[in-house]
């Protein structure tokens, strides 16, 4: 009886040693996951604060596009500074990942040399792209999409996931996703509206695709999308330079558009 209880004690002792030992280990492999992303994470936003200080737009399109990716530059490095687990780094990755997609979108409008290809943007394969210039009119707006930035489509988007639901890669008149992105919602018109932007054109998810959401999956997304948002397969590299810029929403938004500073969007946060 004696002999049974020593091997019960010494059974619960080696497992509860082998139970600390194994969390341990764990605890060990998640300290290296969050360090390896967070060296990954500040690679990425040191290349693009290398971009932000050094190039500057030569047009209204090429400044946007600057202006979004030092946006984009802000909140890379305001999560690196509180992020902790690996998660965490790999949204700041993201964030930076992003903006240097803006600053390859401003680049190719300048005509300047490309560097290597970036890595692709959570959801932007799937999010598709625009692949025809189409002007449509919403609720009194009028919204232009184009496969290239011109004076009236200045605001560039690298395609990808926007508050669940896929925005393609694109100019666009006004940047009619930001005010999803700033609060994690869309207006009750957003599946009727990206329905009259993206119906039927090649390379673009249906609007049911866009109201099931990205986390239903896009498997109706039309024709090829390829590399959704590559902007001439523009890299980040060697290019020594950027500009510094405003953010997301470009300045007054527009008297007007789609969430001017007037309220008179249909996107109306109020801003002014």
């Amino acid at each position: 009886m004696e002999l049974l209880l020593i091997l019960a004690v010494v059974a619960g002792a080696a497992i509860w040693l082998s139970s600390r030992n194994n969390k341990k280990r764990d605890a060990e492999i998640e300290q290296r996951k969050a360090a390896d992303a967070r060296a990954d994470a500040q690679r990425w936003t040191e290349r693009l604060s290398h971009q932000v200080l050094t190039l500057s737009g030569t047009d209204q399109a090429s400044t946007q596009a600057l202006a979004d990716a030092s946006d984009r530059y802000n909140a890379a490095n305001s999560a690196l500074s509180t992020a902790q687990s690996a998660r965490e780094f790999q949204l700041a990755r993201e964030s930076a990942l992003e903006g240097l997609h803006y600053v390859n979108a401003a680049r190719e409008i300048m005509g300047m040399p490309a560097g290597p290809e970036l890595p692709e943007l959570e959801g932007q394969k799937k999010a598709g792209k625009v692949t025809e210039r189409r002007t449509i009119t919403h609720e009194g707006q009028e919204i232009t999409v184009s496969p290239e930035a011109s004076e009236d489509a200045p605001h560039y988007y690298p395609g990808g996931n926007v508050a669940g639901r896929p925005v393609p890669a694109g100019w666009y008149s006004t940047p009619w996703w930001a005010p999803a992105m700033a609060s994690g919602m869309w207006t009750m018109s957003s599946v009727m509206m990206f329905s009259m932007m993206f119906s039927g054109m090649a390379g673009a998810p249906s609007a049911a695709a866009f109201e099931a959401g990205y986390d239903e999956g896009l498997a109706d997304a039309g024709g090829d999308v390829g590399d959704a948002g590559d902007a001439g397969n523009a890299g980040d590299g060697d290019m020594g330079d950027m500009g510094d810029g405003g953010g997301f929403f470009g300045g007054d938004g527009g008297d007007g558009g789609l969430f001017g500073g007037d309220g008179g969007g249909i996107f109306d946060f109020g801003f002014e």
